[in-house]
């Protein structure tokens, strides 16, 4: 088992956010996280990233009590996460940018393979500012290829459709459909979306603060897409 969830609590403004959470995540799986706004789900992954501390319980990551650890050691230890809307840098191009990510002198061949995989024009886009000239899809893509070279154990996207278009959206499914060849670890993956539910070994369905359900059924995904407002990816034009 990769990653263990007890009993974890957390409470905001008199109000619980997460209630008595118990979850159990295996090596090499791609998972996803689904449920109504306010379900719980962005504070859970980033209660297990360490970017918000629970009230309560505990976090088992690789047979080691990461309860406690700040977010640095926890990336240490393998745990990558990539937000709604990928930060961007006025004068780092796109090769320094994967170098920061993996630490290491890699080459710019090497930066060109990864942005190929993810489906980038690998020339084009190299040597490029990683700023306003660049769309939310690309940004995305260039996001994934970062967290791709780190090859974490466990990498957490957070609603990844979250501000692109439908073109851009389709080809990020053709990535995430590969992910684990990709990563070679595990993904979890918050989304609303059905063709990113379809594509999931498992479906972790959330409401109120709780786990409502676990499955990869097609009940369970019926279920799942009854219970949430799906984001409208807009079309390109």
């Amino acid at each position: 088992m990769l990653l263990e969830l007890k009993d974890i609590c957390f409470e905001r403004a008199n109000k619980k956010i997460l209630d008595n959470i118990n979850l159990q995540i295996d090596t090499g799986k791609f998972i996803a996280i689904t449920g109504p706004n306010g379900s719980g789900k962005s504070t859970l992954v980033k209660i297990i990233m360490g970017i918000e501390k629970p009230d309560s319980g505990k976090i088992i990551f690789d047979n080691k009590d990461i309860t406690d650890m700040p977010i640095n050691e926890r990336a240490k230890l393998g745990i990558s996460f990539a937000f709604q809307q990928p930060v961007k840098f006025k004068g780092i191009t796109v090769y320094d940018l994967l170098k920061m990510s993996t630490k290491k002198n890699i080459t710019k061949k090497e930066a060109c393979e990864y942005l190929s995989k993810v489906g980038l024009c690998a020339k084009e886009y190299v040597d490029r500012e990683v700023d306003n000239s660049l769309s939310g899809g690309e940004l995305k893509r260039i996001e994934i290829a970062t967290v791709a070279l780190r090859k974490t154990k466990l990498t957490i996207f957070d609603e990844p459709e979250a501000g692109i278009d439908l073109w851009s959206f389709n080809n990020l499914i053709e990535i995430f459909e590969n992910m684990n060849e990709l990563i070679k670890g595990t993904t979890l993956i918050i989304s609303h979306q059905e063709k990113i539910l379809k594509i999931a070994d498992e479906i972790i369905l959330m409401k109120n603060g709780k786990i409502k359900d676990i499955g990869v059924s097609e009940e369970i995904l019926k279920k799942a897409m009854s219970n949430v407002e799906c984001c409208k990816i807009k079309r390109k034009d």
